[in-house]
């Protein structure tokens, strides 16, 4: 039984094997580092506030914010409370006005 939990856990422990070397394999190239994540900047696209709601004012909003995706918000509408640091929230009330700018 003693033999069996031991191999059970250096199996698990198997897979924390972390390489830590910084350099690559001879004649491999090393790997690149992952993209820095595209994160929202609400406070950049504010000047929007008070404008009509469209395609072209939605770009407009992504382009300043510098966010990866844009969440429209109709009046009176619920939110899911995910929360994506790449995304810029637009909420806009019957007539089509923004009336606010957020990210998450």
């Amino acid at each position: 039984m003693k033999q069996a939990v031991l191999g059970i856990a250096a199996l698990a422990l198997s897979g924390c094997v972390v390489n830590i070397s910084d350099s690559a394999p001879d004649g491999a190239e090393p790997v690149p580092p992952p993209p820095a994540p595209m994160v929202c900047n609400a406070a950049a696209a504010q000047s929007h506030v008070g404008r009509n709601a469209s395609q072209s004012t939605g770009e407009a909003i992504v382009r300043d914010s510098g966010a990866r995706s844009l969440r429209w918000g109709p009046p009176n509408a619920a939110w899911t409370m995910d929360y994506r640091e790449d995304r810029v929230n637009v909420r806009y009330d019957a007539q089509m006005k923004i009336v606010e700018i957020t990210c998450g």
